[in-house]
């Protein structure tokens, strides 16, 4: 049975980890997955995000939530086909992502609704969001590289930001939001991921 699962939180909350766990676990299990994450650095507009996150220029709030989306907007012909086909769909992050993070930064959460609706992106079937304090995301982001992006740096930001998050979560926008403790180990994170999905 076919199921888009997306793996939520800010910066070091452990998304990359436990997509790659789950796929890796699914496919022990012979069940069909996939995994993407996003923002998709390999491509022309992740190129462009990533240029924008290491402070190679400036863009307003907005011109970051259409290029956010386009990211997914090109992904949109790949993942619908996989669900079609029966496949798990492992996403490490979404347009829940732009939903927080453009969303906090003053885009109307309503307004990236009706343009996720207008593109017909698909929606979520569970997000996990991986709770961890701002702390333990810097730390884990500190101790993986040095030169830290924009929002990685910026602990003022994180700490909004986690607010913004937990409100998504509460209001269930855009899916349904399950909230895991991401500060426990990386095997006890995957064991609650494993018990929402009921996986064994």
């Amino acid at each position: 049975m076919s199921k888009f699962v997306v793996f939520e939180g800010i910066d070091g909350a452990g998304t990359e980890e436990q997509s790659k766990r789950l796929l890796d676990f699914l496919k022990d299990k012979e069940i069909l997955a996939e995994r993407i994450e996003y923002p998709g650095y390999h491509n022309p507009i992740g190129k462009l995000i990533h240029e924008y996150l290491h402070k190679k220029f400036e863009l307003t709030p907005e011109v970051q939530a259409l290029l956010y989306t386009a990211d997914m907007v090109s992904d949109k012909e790949r993942i619908k086909p996989l669900l079609e086909q029966g496949k798990y769909v492992i996403a490490d992050r979404y347009f829940t992502s732009t939903l927080a993070y453009q969303g906090f930064r003053g885009v109307k959460v309503d307004d990236l609704l009706k343009v996720a609706e207008i593109f017909d992106l698909q929606k979520p079937d569970m997000i996990l969001f991986l709770k961890v304090s701002v702390e333990t995301s810097m730390k884990r982001k500190m101790g993986e590289k040095s030169d830290l992006d924009r929002n990685e740096e910026d602990k003022t930001f994180l700490e909004k930001l986690s607010v913004f998050y937990d409100d998504l979560a509460r209001r269930q926008v855009f899916g349904n939001w399950f909230v895991l403790d991401g500060e426990k180990s990386k095997e006890e994170v995957f064991e609650q991921a494993k018990k929402i999905l009921r996986l064994e």
